[in-house]
């Protein structure tokens, strides 16, 4: 009986695959640690979808966020709809596949949230949404968010993860960093409590602004936190960087961010702070 059609070879051994393996194996049942390269099963992972090895918090949707991080949350602007500014080819064909996958209509979610008996207004960006980008739609909710916390004295806080502005829309895109960031300036003069909590990854125009513009700077264990990649880096500086780089720990160390804290402790952390931090007096 013939069981093989081919064969591969792996390093300097010759080894028979069975073609139809794929097909018999379904997908998901081991993961790997981007980090530590820890191999894992999936049923390993916990709701907090982190590495049990090292504490890396995968990238996870809005929506999964939300489920285990609040004990109550009401949507705000998700009426909001991104707009195709530039007529970009394939935009909107892109978009609209985000928004099936995700249930958001931009890469951002935004409502007020409720942890015990603290209220507060909360936005997640949602990586799983054209990696998060920076639109014109997003930068827009973040601000009538914020604008609102203002408004009701309330505290912000900003759940991060974006590979930068949304090249689709261009300039339209860089302006919400300006945008952002008046309007978080807004919220520290009177007097109330911000907090951003940096994902992984926590790139380009978004680390260039509102990121790091809270009175409070946290972030998940192992996050890529940076502005430009890994490769326009090297390419600039003709060098080769470190690899820890732009690992949270290591922006930690040079005093950009004030706490790191793993997924399972972030609930009770920003409860405790929110608690304890409310109206600043400075």
């Amino acid at each position: 009986m013939k069981l093989y059609e081919k064969s591969n070879t792996l390093s300097e051994h010759l080894v028979k695959t069975d073609p139809r393996a794929d097909e018999r194996v379904p997908d998901g049942i081991y993961r790997r640690c981007p980090i530590c390269q820890t191999v894992f099963t999936a049923q390993q992972m916990d709701e907090y979808q982190t590495c049990p090895n090292c504490g890396y918090g995968f990238r996870i949707s809005a929506q999964k966020r939300l489920g285990w991080l609040v004990d109550d949350f009401k949507p705000l602007f998700s009426d909001l709809k991104p707009a195709d500014p530039l007529k970009f080819p394939g935009y909107q064909e892109k978009l609209a596949k985000a928004q099936v996958a995700t249930g958001l209509n931009d890469s951002v979610l935004t409502g007020k949230a409720k942890i015990k008996e603290v209220e507060f207004n909360l936005a997640i960006m949602d990586p799983t949404f054209i990696m998060g980008s920076l639109g014109s739609t997003t930068g827009e909710k973040l601000t009538r968010l914020i604008e609102v916390a203002t408004q009701a004295k309330q505290p912000v806080v900003i759940f991060t993860a974006s590979g930068g502005a949304r090249m689709q829309e261009g300039i339209h895109s860089l302006m919400q960093m300006q945008k952002v960031s008046t309007a978080l300036a807004e919220h520290h003069q009177a007097g109330l409590l911000s907090i951003v909590v940096l994902t992984d990854p926590t790139t380009g125009g978004v680390t260039a602004s509102f990121a790091m513009q809270a009175d409070l700077t946290l972030a998940e264990p192992h996050a890529l936190v940076g502005f430009a990649g890994r490769r326009v880096i090297e390419q600039t500086t003709h060098e080769q960087i470190a690899h820890d780089l732009q690992q949270a720990e290591n922006v930690l160390r040079h005093g950009f961010i004030d706490q790191i804290i793993p997924r399972q402790t972030e609930k009770q952390t920003l409860h405790q702070l929110l608690r304890l931090g409310g109206r600043r007096n400075d």
